[in-house]
């Protein structure tokens, strides 16, 4: 199938200019500043981008596809992502993962799941490991799962810092990064710890030890909840701006906010401002993972669910709200984690890339239509394809 995409604003992140795009299958063929259809041409699919901006479908690194929660008993265990909540949302490329719950919640079920989706017609991957110690694995072994195991690219979520981890050693998280980037090594995939930070006073300080005392290169390391707390925040700036990657979180609820986690689209504009390279900034949204609420005492009090929605939520406020560029900000859920990961594929509009475009209304950032692999999934906002049970 060719599908042409004509007289659209490409930012691929940076900005292109106006340019026509022709989708050969499953990857982009050509960008022109023009190109036009000869007459008696084969079958061609046309998509009028004008007033439109043409971006890259959005990377979403942080997601608990199988559901999460259960910190509350089994009835609070969250429902699995379906396909419609990704594309409606400008994903079109996620990272499975376990959080809290290894237990009713298996890394057969994140493969599973993760298989599903593709075949309904987004990429993905997933990471190998939970919070719990010591590490579970499919094949046995954390290399074994990221060399033998195709979608598995890294391990994680390991949780630091807070009250729910296994409360792994520092000789313990040597040797599960050590794995992961031997893994990685060995097959050319990033090999990423994939790091819950809590809201603990250690914060960063297991992953700085591990980059002062070993030789495990900073970038194999990706701190997520960066902006659970103003002093994790802070922290996360300093680690940053020494070549760290660090994420936020976008999916919160108001208490949050009011506790003093760091809004994700002023927290970026913060960043950039205090001179934080845009390169080692990335966004992920903890879709589908409880947002628990604990008194002082580590009593759970009741939870929300996390949202895949929010990823561009927060991307089109800190555009519209705190005046970081379009180009900026579009990057930490394109490029950036594209990098992170080694998504060599992903994350721009150039060609020979995968066909994974969102179409933006150029007035309002609003997601207008959603193309993954080629296919058209999102048009004018209504999904035109469903998950298989939608």
């Amino acid at each position: 199938m060719l599908t042409l995409i004509k007289n659209g604003e490409v930012y691929s992140p940076n900005h292109l200019g106006q340019k026509d795009i022709l989708l050969t299958g499953s990857k982009i063929g050509y960008i022109r500043k023009q190109i036009d259809v000869p007459e008696s041409f084969v079958p061609i699919q046309e998509i009028d981008a004008t007033d439109k901006l043409i971006v890259p479908g959005f990377i979403d690194s942080h997601v608990h596809i199988t559901g999460g929660g259960g910190e509350g008993g089994f009835r609070t265990r969250t429902p699995e992502l379906m396909l419609t909540d990704a594309t409606t949302a400008g994903i079109t490329t996620m990272v499975g993962l376990l959080g809290t719950d290894g237990t009713t919640r298996t890394l057969q079920n994140l493969l599973a799941k993760a298989h599903a989706l593709e075949e309904e017609g987004i990429t993905t991957f997933i990471h190998s490991g939970s919070y719990q110690l010591p590490v579970r694995t499919i094949t046995g072994k954390i290399e074994e799962d990221i060399i033998f195991i195709e979608k598995i690219i890294g391990v994680g979520e390991i949780a630091i810092s807070d009250h729910r981890s296994s409360v792994p050693t520092y000789e313990e998280l040597i040797k599960i990064a050590t794995a992961a980037r031997n893994g990685g090594l060995l097959t050319g995939k990033a090999g990423i710890l994939e790091v819950h930070i809590g809201s603990g006073e250690s914060r960063l300080e297991p992953i700085e030890e591990m980059i002062e005392h070993t030789n495990i290169p900073i970038m194999h390391f990706h701190p997520t909840h960066i902006n659970r707390t103003e002093e994790l925040f802070h922290d996360g700036i300093r680690y940053a701006k020494r070549g760290g990657f660090v994420d936020f979180t976008t999916s919160t609820i108001p208490r949050f906010l009011e506790e003093g986690e760091v809004k994700c689209s002023k927290g970026l504009k913060i960043m950039l401002d205090q001179g934080v390279p845009i390169g080692n900034i990335t966004f992920s949204s903890d879709g589908q993972a409880s947002l628990p609420i604990f008194n002082d005492d580590g009593e759970f009090k009741g939870l929300q669910v996390g949202k895949v929605s929010s990823l561009f939520e927060e991307v089109r406020e800190a555009v519209l709200k705190e005046g970081v560029s379009l180009e900026d900000a579009l990057k930490v859920i394109t490029c950036n984690p594209a990098q992170v990961l080694k998504l060599k594929n992903k994350g721009y509009v150039h060609e020979k890339k995968d066909a994974d475009l969102v179409l933006l209304n150029k007035d309002t950032l609003e997601i207008d239509t959603v193309i993954a692999k080629g296919r058209v999934m999102v048009k004018k906002g209504i999904p035109v394809v469903k998950g298989t049970f939608q």
